[in-house]
């Protein structure tokens, strides 16, 4: 199993060193490159692989109903069990709290669980990713704009950036079982996919100008979001009628590190993308123990 999971973050950590060092050749000048990349990935790659995830035929919303409840109850509730702790640290919350409730459900809890319990396995990933989403864009942002202009900005408007609205979409051809052709949904699917290399890469190039002083930050992070997320699952382990392979799921979820998308959100609203990125890049190298940790937990339950 952790030969499995080994070869799965690995390559993760290998598109973010390419990163590093394309910033480290290019300099100053690889800021002002990236920054319409990044633009490109939340406003279009992102949105495109949330909708083919849900609107591929073997995804089925209502009978994993359920298991996304547990995803915003396991999101909302590491933030929570994180707070105290970002204020005794004396971390600002809209820094360190937005990462702790929204981890790496995409581009490594998606393999991930495809490994783990095979393709009928993925249709409650999405679903967990698809809740996931659903808190940080809409209590997670709040969180990060807090006190500066784009507080201001209604929930409702939230819920309509790129990324909810491909979710939206892809609940809609879920719940219609609307058939997407099958030459569009792969070339759809091709773009969405594209994200996950980009996302990474921009996290890599981002670590450039990371401090020392950052990495303090970074390893608490690392530790607090998946333990806060594995003592949420298993409150919830006690009360929620999960069949034996959701029950897994929600355990694999609930260990998963920060996502790397908290760092691209944190470039946007300016809110220390640098100590965002120790966090994100500290805590997938800590999924090395904690994955694990939550598969056992998952499994023996």
């Amino acid at each position: 199993m952790f030969e499995r999971i080994l070869a799965i973050i690995l390559p993760v950590f290998c598109i973010i060193a390419v990163g590093y060092a394309y910033a480290r050749l290019r300099g100053d000048a690889v800021k002002t490159e990236m920054a319409s990349v990044n633009r490109i990935s939340t406003e279009v790659l992102s949105p495109l692989l949330v909708f083919t995830a849900m609107a591929a035929k073997d995804f089925d919303l209502l009978q994993n109903a359920t298991l996304i409840v547990a995803g915003v109850v396991i999101s909302l509730g590491s933030c929570l069990l994180a707070w105290p702790l970002a204020r005794i640290f004396g971390y600002d919350a809209r820094t360190f709290l937005p990462p702790m409730m929204f981890n790496n459900c995409g581009n490594m809890g998606l393999p991930l669980a495809a490994l783990a319990f095979g393709q009928a396995g993925l249709s409650a990933a999405v679903a967990l990713f698809m809740a996931c989403n659903l808190v940080y864009f809409s209590v997670g942002i709040k969180i990060l704009a807090a006190g500066k202009p784009e507080a201001r900005i209604a929930t409702w408007r939230l819920l309509l950036n790129p990324m909810m609205l491909g979710m939206m979409a892809g609940v809609v051809a879920s719940l219609l079982r609307i058939d997407v052709p099958a030459s569009l949904f792969q070339g759809l699917k091709m773009l969405g996919e594209a994200s996950i290399p980009v996302m990474l890469l921009a996290l890599g190039v981002r670590m450039r100008d990371v401090t020392l002083k950052s990495w303090q930050i970074g390893v608490a992070g690392a530790i607090v979001c998946p333990l806060a997320g594995l003592a949420v699952a298993w409150a919830l382990d006690l009360v929620l009628p999960l069949a034996g392979t959701q029950r897994a799921q929600m355990y694999l979820f609930a260990a998963l590190p920060p996502a790397v998308f908290c760092f691209m959100m944190a470039e946007k609203y300016q809110q220390e993308p640098d100590k965002v990125a120790s966090i994100v890049l500290l805590g997938n190298l800590a999924a090395l123990l904690f994955v694990p940790l939550g598969l056992w937990l998952g499994l023996r339950a």
